[in-house]
């Protein structure tokens, strides 16, 4: 097992309001596994999401990563774990508008002890895999939507991480790229990757392995797809 949450809460308290984002998340996930998170807008998919990338802690509960439980890491840690073990893939591309593509990707190796050689090894391997080696030296407003999302993807990829979170990653995208997102995403997962992916779509859910529905910050319902 990869990932393992155990009784996982989430509240958020101000002065006079104490609301229950999460509460008594339970949730396995192995090596391997394409897990599709769909519910109602303020289910509390992101707050899972956030907490499965160590982005929020749990109010509550137990977070084992690869046996490592994280809940109790300083921030230092936490930040030496995600760059590791981690990659992120959001509805907004969050390319940087000065950087080249592969500046953009390359971004992701740039604080691990990697030589430069092999930086722009990876980054290379990283854009022909999804598609998009010949815009390398374009700037992210020079390309389509769907190209930001394939180097947003690369971005993600680069670093060879041990889980992949893609937070809405065909929202912005019209029919025909969120198609290619999606046939991107299930290739990375046959070849090895896991995936966790937050989605208002149930065609792209069904893509998936597994579907994980959520409603007032709950799990109610995990099935496998017939895929």
């Amino acid at each position: 097992m990869l990932i393992q949450l155990s009784h996982i809460q989430r509240l958020y308290r101000s002065d006079e309001v104490e609301t229950t984002a999460l509460q008594d998340i339970e949730l396995g996930i192995g090596h391997g596994e394409f897990v599709a998170i769909m519910g109602p807008s303020g289910c509390g998919k992101s707050t899972l999401l956030n907490i499965l990338g160590t982005i929020d802690r749990p109010t509550a509960g137990s977070y084992r990563f690869g046996g490592e439980e994280l809940t109790h890491l300083k921030e230092a840690a936490l930040a030496k774990f995600r760059r590791e073990n981690l990659g992120y893939i959001f509805q907004s591309f969050n390319l940087i508008d000065e950087l080249t593509i592969e500046e953009n990707i390359e971004l992701a190796l740039i604080y691990r002890t990697i030589p430069k050689s092999e930086r722009r090894s990876r980054v290379a391997h990283a854009m022909d895999r999804v598609g998009i080696a010949h815009r390398a030296r374009h700037y992210p407003s020079q390309l389509s939507g769907g190209q930001q999302q394939r180097a947003a993807i690369a971005r993600a990829i680069v670093g060879q991480p041990r889980l992949i979170l893609a937070d809405e990653p065909t929202g912005n995208l019209d029919t025909e790229n969120g198609t290619q997102v999606m046939d991107i995403l299930q290739t990375l997962n046959d070849e090895g990757a896991t995936i966790i992916m937050v989605t208002h779509s149930p065609s792209h859910a069904d893509l998936a392995k597994r579907r994980v529905d959520m409603l007032d910050g709950q799990i109610v319902i995990s099935v496998r797809n017939a895929i």
